[in-house]
């Protein structure tokens, strides 16, 4: 088979540019694998990202229209490019797509090998979709910027968002004490992730309740993160995937800000895998739909505030083909 199906979109723009159609079926190059791909999830803001539509993060590189969104993919090994080790075709897979590369939303999708792991064994494809960028977000937060320790406080913003529910979780099942914010619709979901106390981010002002926080994730940006300095200890860890802090903040506080990106991670992955197959770790989905309603999707995300991930089911498929 040479074609498949697939969402894309031939000029930048948002979801009103995305088209299903037929599209020529991708070769695995050297390292990587070609993946049959069962669901993907997609992300707010993604059609905005440079990197979604050149092969740089700064837009500055080789436009790579139509492209191909969504860069969260579960699915099976179809095929495998040369000098690929650890994978096995028929193998389930789930990973993170880089994210100057053609995404999921579509039957077919190459992937460098590195970037995949085996699926939870507790998961179907359709929640395993919904795990990568969110959950490698979290972990790669929480573990690696802010070595997180059992017995430290953690306070996180956004505790029912994307990110946000699997930091809480992660923090949970590393040993810490979590306190988060949500909408006042969301405490219980959010207290039931395991948080020790829900704020709501409306009627409570944060940094009346919390005080010598060891790390704070802020999942807001803006004003959020500005009022988020007070309430950390001498020495802590302020980490915001919205926008960089400001090292004069950093250093009048005497704490550490971070921000960062989120990378394709296969170690990080396994390490979340352990956590979903050992009952400490569940996706947050919030609606599944097919794969020719991928545009009302993504217009989703813009006029919702979705619980969890949306995701793709793009084939029920059956073996690696």
């Amino acid at each position: 088979m040479s074609t498949m199906r697939a969402v894309r979109a031939h000029k930048r723009g948002g979801p009103e540019q995305l088209v299903c159609e037929s599209a020529p079926r991708p070769e695995p190059a050297a390292g990587d694998v070609l993946v049959s791909v069962r669901a993907a999830s997609i992300t707010n803001g993604e059609l905005a990202w440079d990197a979604t539509w050149t092969d740089s993060f700064d837009g500055t590189g080789r436009d790579r229209t139509p492209v191909v969104p969504s860069h969260e993919v579960s699915g099976v090994v179809a095929e495998l490019g040369s000098a690929v080790t650890g994978l096995a075709v028929g193998d389930e897979v789930y990973g993170l797509i880089p994210f100057t590369r053609d995404g999921a939303a579509a039957e077919y999708v190459t992937v460098p090998a590195e970037a995949l792991a085996v699926k939870p064994s507790r998961l179907d494809h359709a929640d395993a979709a919904a795990v990568p960028l969110a959950a490698l977000t979290a972990w790669q937060a929480l573990v690696g910027h802010a070595s997180l320790t059992a017995g430290q406080h953690v306070l996180v913003h956004g505790g029912a968002g994307g990110v946000g529910s699997f930091a809480v979780q992660i923090a949970v099942a590393l040993g810490a004490r979590v306190t988060a914010t949500a909408a006042a619709r969301d405490r219980e979901f959010v207290a039931g992730l395991g948080a020790d106390r829900v704020l709501d981010y409306a009627g409570d002002r944060f940094e009346d309740h919390v005080d010598g926080a060891d790390v704070v994730l802020d999942t807001v940006g803006g004003d959020t993160l500005a009022r988020s300095w007070a309430v950390l200890r001498p020495g802590g860890t302020l980490i915001s995937i919205v926008q960089p802090p400001r090292p004069d903040d950093a250093e009048s506080h005497g704490a550490r800000g971070v921000f960062f990106v989120v990378e394709p991670d296969r170690t990080g992955l396994e390490a979340v895998t352990e956590l979903i197959d050992s009952g400490r770790l569940t996706p947050v989905v919030d609606r599944v739909v097919p794969l020719s309603e991928t545009r009302a999707a993504y217009e989703a995300l813009r006029s919702e505030h979705p619980r969890g991930k949306i995701v793709i089911r793009v084939s029920e498929g059956n073996g690696a083909a």
